[in-house]
């Protein structure tokens, strides 16, 4: 009996200190959810400046809610597929360069990021082009072939191989370039989180 009663001392010590030790990080996820909550204000711009909005927290907490801001802007800095997108992409990179304040390392990564977003559409309308080109010049050919004359010019996007082959050059592209991100995306979040994590 004596033996039960202390391994169920040992698990009661064992399940306190768990206990304590999960404590703080509930508060850090309350930080967390701050940071996220003001980044998500600044965004749909109810609020103008991240680094005031941050300084005017208690300073024990700026770290954590730091870091909740940063990956809420870093998850809204996404590939331009349309003009909303780009807009709130680029209100997030103001956002994550006023937290990083005058830390050059981040300002060089989210040049980078900036970098890549306009090579992006640049790099998509180019392939676009090109398969555009390709296929409107495969379809004259073939007409030719059949000994046909087309008074209309020939619209590619209208063809089933071109939806096709332009979903596939997409996909590509976007991996390519989501992966090129997603690195600069975790070396900011690596500067905005505490040494100890």
């Amino acid at each position: 009996m004596a033996e039960i009663k202390s391994t169920m001392d040992m698990v009661l010590e064992r399940a306190a200190k768990m206990a304590a030790a999960a404590q703080p990080d509930a508060d850090n996820e309350d930080l967390l959810k701050t940071g996220m909550r003001l980044a998500a204000e600044y965004l749909n711009q109810q609020e103008t400046d991240l680094a005031q909005l941050l300084a005017a927290q208690p300073a024990k907490d700026q770290v954590a809610i730091r870091k909740g801001m940063a990956q809420t802007l870093l998850r809204n800095i996404v590939l331009p597929r349309d003009a909303q997108l780009q807009a709130s992409g680029k209100i997030a990179l103001k956002g994550v360069l006023s937290l990083g304040g005058k830390s050059g390392e981040i300002q060089s990564i989210c040049q980078e990021l900036s970098q890549i977003l306009e090579q992006y559409g640049q790099h998509k309308e180019q392939m676009t082009s090109q398969l555009e080109d390709a296929i409107r010049a495969q379809l004259e050919q073939q007409q030719m072939a059949h000994g046909q004359k087309s008074k209309t010019p020939v619209n590619p996007a209208m063809h089933p191989q071109y939806r096709e082959e332009l979903g596939k050059m997409l996909t590509s592209l976007n991996n390519q370039y989501n992966d090129a991100m997603k690195q600069r995306k975790e070396m900011i979040l690596q500067r905005f989180s505490p040494v100890s994590q």
